[in-house]
C-alpha cells in the first residue's frame, strides 16, 4: 500500500503569507494522524529555537506514527534535528545543474562528500534517511542514479524526488520513475508541485511506476501553486486504487476546515472532494438521475466527507426538482403543470444571480394557481 507523508507542517507552512502557532501545529498533525497520514514531515529545525521547540512538542504527542524533520544535507541541520529528538530525516540536496550552480558553485563533488558525511552521522544515530532530491524534475537520471548509489552505499532508505517547480507531466513521471526504481537502489518518494496543475496526477503517476510514498499538504497547500493534495489522494488512493484506507466524514471535513482557518486561506465551493457545491446538481437530467440512484452522476458519497447533497432550483433545474422541493412543503403538484413555472424560475435565478429558496418557489407556485 502506498505511503503518504503529509508535509503540511513544512512545505504547506512555506506557503507565502501563511504561519502557523504551536496550538494549530498539534491540532493539524492529531487530525493528519487521524485521517490516515502515514507519515509527518512536521519542520525545519534549523529555522531556530522556537521552531525546534515547535517540533519537540509534537514529538511529545506520541502518536504512532513517523515524524521527520526536513533539513539541508549539512551537518549544523543535522544536529539541529538530533537536539530535538527526532528519529527521521529528510537531507535535502539540488540535482540539477541550475540549483547545482546556484548553491555549490556547480561543485557536485564537494556536495557529494558533504551528503555523504551528513548521511554517515545520521545512520551512526540510528536515524531513518530520506535524501530530497530538489529540482529532480531538471536534473538527469544518471546523477540522480549517482546520488542514489551513494545513499544506498550509506545506509540511507529513500530518495524523495522532487518536482520542484511543478513541470512534470505524468508520462514523463512515469518513464523516470520507471527507471530509478528499476535500478533497485532506494525507495522513491514522490514530491510534487501544482504550477500547472498536474501534482495530483503527477504523484499517481508515480505510484504507478514504483514509487512507495507521496507527499501531500492538505487543501494542496505550499509555495506558489501548491502541492498535491492530501484529501484528494486519500480518496483517490481508497477509491480509484483500491487502497483500504479509512476516511472518517467528520474527522476529514474538521481538518480541512483546521488547515484552511490556520492558513487564512478560503475553500473554492467546486474543490474535489470538499467543496460544499460539489455534491449539488442543479441540471434536471442530473438531479432526476441522482433522485431514482444516488449513484448517477456521483463517484462517492456526500456523506463519506462530511458533505451534503442538495438539489438548488436554478436556471437549469426541471420540473423533477422543483417537485421534489414542493414535497417538503406537502405539496403534489402535476409534473406538467410545473412546466409553466420554468420560464419565471430561470428569468429570477439569471436577473439576480441567485437560486430560489424553497419559501420562494413556494410562493410562486401558490402565484401560479391563482393565475
Amino acid at each position: 500500500m502506498a505511503l503518504i507523508n503529509d508535509t503540511t507542517l513544512r512545505d504547506g507552512e512555506q506557503a507565502p503569507y501563511v504561519a502557523f502557532n504551536t496550538k494549530e501545529k498539534l491540532a493539524i498533525a492529531t487530525a493528519l494522524y487521524e485521517c490516515g497520514s502515514d507519515e509527518l514531515e512536521i519542520g525545519i529545525p534549523a529555522m531556530g529555537e522556537r521552531e525546534r521547540e515547535d517540533i519537540k512538542e509534537l514529538l511529545a504527542l506520541g502518536l504512532d506514527i513517523r515524524m521527520m524533520s526536513w533539513n539541508r544535507a549539512k551537518m549544523s541541520d543535522l544536529e539541529a534535528s538530533l537536539s530535538c529528538g527526532v528519529k527521521s530525516v529528510d537531507l535535502s540536496i539540488p540535482v540539477s545543474d541550475i540549483l547545482i550552480d546556484l548553491k555549490f558553485g556547480g561543485n557536485k563533488s564537494y556536495m557529494l562528500k558533504e551528503l555523504e558525511r551528513v548521511i554517515t552521522e545520521a545512520k551512526q544515530e540510528g536515524l531513518f534517511v530520506c535524501i530530497g532530491g530538489e529540482d529532480s524534475s531538471r536534473g538527469s537520471l544518471e546523477f540522480i542514479k549517482e546520488v542514489m548509489t551513494l545513499g544506498r552505499e550509506l545506509g540511507a532508505q529513500r530518495f524523495r524526488y522532487c518536482d520542484t517547480v511543478g513541470i512534470l507531466t505524468p508520462s514523463v513521471t512515469y518513464q523516470n520513475i520507471k527507471h530509478l526504481t528499476s535500478l533497485n537502489l532506494l525507495d522513491i518518494e514522490m514530491h510534487t508541485h501544482n504550477d500547472f496543475g498536474l501534482a495530483n496526477a503527477n504523484a499517481l503517476s508515480g505510484l504507478d511506476a514504483g514509487a512507495v510514498s507521496v507527499n501531500t499538504t492538505v487543501i494542496g497547500l505550499g509555495e506558489r501553486a501548491g502541492n498535491a493534495s492530501f484529501e484528494q489522494l486519500s480518496m483517490a488512493l481508497k477509491h480509484l486504487y483500491g487502497q483500504s484506507r479509512q476516511v472518517d466524514s467528520l474527522k476529514i471535513k474538521n481538518l480541512v476546515s483546521l488547515v484552511a482557518s490556520a492558513a487564512g486561506v478560503s475553500l473554492s465551493p467546486s474543490a474535489p472532494i470538499v467543496g460544499e457545491h460539489i455534491f449539488s446538481h442543479e441540471s434536471g437530467i442530473h438531479a432526476d438521475g441522482m433522485m431514482k440512484n444516488s449513484h448517477a452522476y456521483e463517484p462517492f458519497d456526500a456523506q463519506e466527507v462530511g458533505c451534503v447533497r442538495e438539489f438548488p432550483i436554478g436556471k437549469h433545474s426541471g420540473t423533477g426538482t422543483i417537485l421534489y422541493h414542493l414535497k417538503q412543503f406537502g405539496i403534489n403538484a402535476d409534473k406538467a403543470s410545473l412546466q409553466n413555472l420554468l420560464p419565471s424560475i430561470r428569468e429570477i435565478v439569471t436577473s439576480r444571480k441567485k437560486v430560489l429558496n424553497d419559501n420562494e418557489l413556494v410562493s410562486l407556485y401558490m402565484e401560479s394557481l391563482c393565475l
